[in-house]
């Protein structure tokens, strides 16, 4: 294998506060099945999304560190706070390409909008940082972006897949009946209604745990509201990247795909993880990031 078959086949790398950044990993692993993957979800320090911004960029330094030493042909950092805490310093850092999931979630909610009228729900880090607003107004600045801060989001996501039984299902599907209770309904109809006042026509899910409340959401905002996903976009941005560098593996390759926790929680990771990355997590490792 020469030098730039081994680039090649090297593994892209992904990473978030916890296993939300899984929705990202999983759709680059439909969209390119032959890719090899890292997965770190940095679960000791979870959420990012109230943490000082400063802070948060250091974790991202120090993980993106850590998976280049593993030979990664690319970073994507699955996780909106820390990509607006730290892609541009990532950017200017590590020798591989590095992507976030804030500028591909503002592209597809500019490409879906009507009426131009836009709303934001993510962690508190990521509306502070105004990244939403800042990304979608530099593609179009006609658009009106309403943002609204939904710190519980993250809890009910992960309470949710914990109380669930049963075979593993599509959590991001709108069908999914998982998180529709009545405790959860309450917290939605509080963060969303005044969004939905604003006749917002679309509503960027800017937390990579969010799409798994799609179905929660979506009763709330009603069917004309375009839910948006940075997923499938990022994933869409990794193929186009790597297929320019001339780096995609080759198809017919067995990938082999890690993951990562930095948490004591390897049983719980593998458990949780595999449901939302919907194939069973075969290697799962502590790491212990010091």
């Amino acid at each position: 294998m020469d030098a730039n078959e081994a680039y090649s086949c090297a593994p892209i790398g992904v990473f978030d506060s916890g296993f939300g950044g899984l929705t990202v990993a999983r759709e680059i692993a439909k969209a390119l099945p032959q890719e090899s993957l890292i997965y770190v979800g940095d679960s000791a320090r979870c959420p990012y999304g109230p943490r000082d911004l400063g802070e948060v960029d250091g974790f991202v330094q120090q993980i993106g560190a850590w998976l280049v030493a593993q030979g990664v042909k690319m970073i994507v950092i699955a996780c909106n706070t820390a990509t607006a805490a730290g892609l541009a310093h990532a950017q200017r850092t590590f020798p591989v390409p590095v992507i976030g999931v804030v500028e591909p979630g503002a592209r597809a909610a500019v490409h879906a909008t009507r009426n131009r009228r836009v709303g934001v729900i993510a962690t508190k880090g990521t509306i502070d940082s105004g990244a939403y607003a800042k990304a979608i107004r530099h593609i179009d600045a006609g658009i009106t972006v309403f943002s609204t801060a939904t710190p519980r989001f993250v809890e009910i996501a992960e309470r949710g897949i914990r109380m669930a039984e049963g075979p593993v299902e599509d959590y991001t599907s709108l069908a999914s009946k998982v998180y529709i209770r009545p405790a959860f309904q309450e917290i939605a109809k509080e963060y969303l209604e005044p969004l939905r006042r604003c006749e917002i026509d679309t509503l960027v899910l800017g937390c990579t745990h969010y799409p798994l409340l799609k179905a929660l959401i979506g009763a709330v905002v009603g069917r004309d509201v375009t839910l948006i996903s940075s997923a499938k976009e990022a994933a869409r941005d990794v193929r186009e990247i790597l297929d320019r560098k001339r780096a995609l593996t080759p198809e017919g390759t067995v990938p082999v795909r890690r993951f990562y926790t930095t948490g004591n929680d390897i049983d719980e990771f593998r458990s949780f993880g595999g449901r939302v990355f919907r194939q069973p997590l075969e290697s799962v490792e502590h790491l212990d990031l010091g």
